[in-house]
């Protein structure tokens, strides 16, 4: 689906820069309001253990909508029925979950916590039904200024939400105004600032979309349920990488929260992976780079070499926080997080500081697959995610390992299983 201009770019240190500069603060961005909200959370009656409950809510909540093309005026209108109809679907399975015994399933058994936190955790997940059905609103005008290119204008929206929240975690713990449920509203309200931004940007290129069907006209309509159809099919791959990323914390809370000290744990776990995240979203931007500027001769490994540099500097964020001044206070003052563990937090955050590196090499070769049809591969490769978080978890909970060094091996083991598993399906002609 690249078109020739696409295919044409030429790789120079430059011209990839200024694709991914953009690239990387949307995927940064995304996901930085999380940690900023955090410190009106863990502020409330519970400290540091209710950011645990509050994560495990939010983390259950997350789909990632994934990018389709709507490029027409009926692929637009096939892509805002695909999104009412997943948004309707996936919020109704949200509520039932966050309701009694689906709630004790997944928040007293799966993730083994206390029974107020348990609680906690399941009204966050119901609560946040207004949240999640924002962003769902949100994937249509941002869909749109994708596919005009102009992704600076989507991030002028996300920056807008960044600076809301960060004025309300500021302000509301000034107020007295601490705990999950405004941590939850602060989120709530800077997500609805932002669909309004997305949509007054996004309405002039409504406007000019080519084949525009008349109300009376209803030749074309029924062709919206096959194109409907068809950016399901596109979406689903494309989104099933963002999910497992948002999935693993929780997927590796199940463990962590069986080991010795779970909450202190589950605190670290949480704590750290809300810095990282960012960072690692940013670095899996590379596959977009490697669509742009593909291979130009045999051999080319000039953005391999570019990822790996990308991702070094990248981890220079996570690093930061592992220094006593930045890290001593983010853990310690910011996040509340006990004395006893904030040592552990900046250890494992100083840690996590080459995680982007490996995101980035992972998002280049998931890029080469896509370049190449090869959506096995890519398969292929969320698979060998998934199992191998599993596998190592299950590894090294018997073996006594602590919690947050076994969530730790386990977000850096599994996307260098990714990265091989594609790499031999892509060298295996058997998989085309």
């Amino acid at each position: 689906m690249q078109s020739n201009a696409v295919r044409e770019a030429k790789f120079n240190v430059g011209n990839v820069t200024r694709f991914y500069v953009p690239l990387l603060l949307q995927g940064f961005s995304q996901s930085l309001a999380y940690p900023l909200v955090a410190g009106i959370v863990t502020h409330g009656e519970f400290g540091v253990d209710a950011l645990t409950a509050f994560s495990q809510g939010q983390m259950v909540m997350f789909m990632i909508g994934g990018l389709v093309f709507a490029k027409t005026w009926m692929g637009y209108v096939a892509f805002r029925r695909l999104n009412a109809l997943m948004m309707s679907a996936l919020l109704a399975v949200q509520c039932v979950v966050a309701l009694p015994p689906f709630s004790d399933w997944i928040f007293l058994g799966l993730f083994n916590l206390p029974p107020e936190l348990a609680h906690m955790a399941a009204r966050t997940l119901l609560y946040g039904v207004l949240m999640n059905g924002l962003f769902f609103l949100r994937n249509v005008p941002m869909v749109v200024l994708f596919d005009n290119l102009e992704s600076a204008k989507a991030n002028y929206a996300t920056f807008l939400r960044l600076i809301v929240t960060f004025a309300l975690a500021v302000c509301l713990p000034r107020m007295g105004l601490v705990g999950p449920w405004w941590g939850l509203a602060a989120l709530t309200f800077g997500v609805g600032v932002e669909l309004v931004a997305t949509w007054l940007f996004a309405l002039p290129y409504v406007a000019r979309l080519p084949n525009r069907t008349q109300v009376e006209d209803v030749k074309s309509l029924p062709s919206i349920p096959r194109l409907t159809l068809e950016q399901f099919r596109f979406t689903l791959p494309l989104s099933l990488g963002g999910f497992l990323l948002m999935l693993s914390p929780v997927a590796i809370a199940a463990f962590v929260g069986r080991s010795v000290d779970p909450k202190d744990m589950l605190a670290i776990h949480y704590v750290t992976i809300g810095v990282a995240n960012p960072v690692a979203f940013a670095a899996l931007r590379m596959q977009t780079v490697a669509i742009k500027f593909p291979p130009e001769y045999a051999g080319d490994r000039r953005l391999l070499v570019y990822a790996v540099v990308a991702g070094l500097l990248l981890g220079v964020v996570p690093l930061a926080f592992s220094t006593p001044l930045i890290g001593g206070w983010y853990f310690g003052t910011y996040q509340n997080v006990p004395p006893r563990i904030v040592g552990t937090a900046r250890l494992a955050i100083g840690i996590y500081s080459l995680i982007s590196v490996i995101h980035a090499v992972r998002a280049r070769v998931e890029g080469l697959a896509a370049l190449a049809k090869r959506p096995k591969a890519i398969m292929a490769g969320q698979i060998a995610y998934t199992a191998s978080l599993f596998t190592v978890c299950s590894i090294l909970l018997p073996m006594g390992v602590p919690g947050w060094a076994m969530a730790v091996t386990a977000i850096f083991i599994a996307p260098i299983c990714v990265t091989a598993t594609i790499y031999a399906v892509l060298a295996s002609k058997r998989w085309q």
